[in-house]
């Protein structure tokens, strides 16, 4: 699928050009294409088993396509070190409980590895760095408790501390608010907006398609590995198009539409 420039305005960030991946005789990405934006939020929506994980994979360069490519900046991602690509894009995991007691201060940390190395010394500047971000996040009131003891949606936002220090201006995320209660996704979401605001692009996965239309500038449906539309959110999370995408029956559909006009 042939995109045109988002906003018209610019280069992207991150592209991904007619990506395809398959394990065994299973197909589980067919001809897509992604252009990354700064200043945007991109969700990415289809059914479980769609292939949204493995393209995200494949745009943080962990998996390698069985065909096509993925560029950073105009320069495939096989040229660069993984360093390098750390430097530029951050993944926030969509679960993560530590095996250890680290403080929210230690976690988000952990993001300034690429800089010193995992045994390296941390600088002034990783300190200063880290604080900034845990006050950015308003997070800073939980930096010495334990990782293991805040509610998920603290251990999200500490994720995506952790993704922010490492000076990244790609965030991916996957399915970053599934487990969260009402308000904590509420705030999860609106500083994914902000970040964006600021220019950051983020990128994420999600079951939610109110979730897109609430804070996304742009939506990509995948179905059977293949993307079915991309554009904004009032252009293709129509009630057909979200009908087709999860096999809804009319029943469900109404019942889907009738929620989505109350929230």
């Amino acid at each position: 699928m042939t995109q045109q420039p988002f906003k018209g305005r610019r280069a992207p960030l991150l592209y991904a050009d007619n990506l395809a991946f398959h394990y065994d005789d299973h197909e589980v990405l067919n001809s897509v294409s992604v252009d990354v934006f700064a200043g945007e939020v991109l969700a990415l929506l289809g059914p479980n088993g769609t292939g949204k994980s493995t393209l995200l994979k494949l745009l943080l360069g962990l998996t390698q396509p069985s065909r096509g490519s993925v560029g950073l900046g105009g320069t495939p991602l096989t040229q660069l070190s993984r360093r390098t690509i750390a430097g530029q894009i951050a993944y926030v995991p969509q679960h993560h409980v530590s095996p250890f007691p680290y403080s929210v201060r230690q976690v988000v940390a952990m993001g300034r590895f690429h800089h010193s190395g995992l045994l390296g010394r941390s600088s002034q500047r990783d300190a200063l760095v880290v604080e900034q971000v845990l006050q950015r996040l308003r997070i800073d009131h939980l930096a010495g408790r334990p990782y293991t003891e805040i509610s998920g949606g603290e251990r999200q936002l500490a994720l995506v501390g952790r993704a922010l220090v490492q000076g990244a201006n790609i965030l991916m995320l996957d399915e970053p608010a599934s487990a969260l209660d009402f308000g904590h996704q509420a705030r999860l979401l609106a500083e994914l907006r902000q970040l964006a605001d600021d220019g950051y692009a983020v990128v994420m996965t999600t079951h939610h398609p109110h979730h897109a239309r609430m804070i996304a500038d742009r939506a990509l449906l995948l179905k059977n590995g293949i993307v079915n539309a991309v554009g904004t959110p009032a252009e293709v999370l129509t009630p057909v198009a979200i009908q087709q995408l999860y096999d809804l029956s009319e029943q469900e559909l109404a019942a889907f539409t009738r929620g989505m006009a109350a929230a």
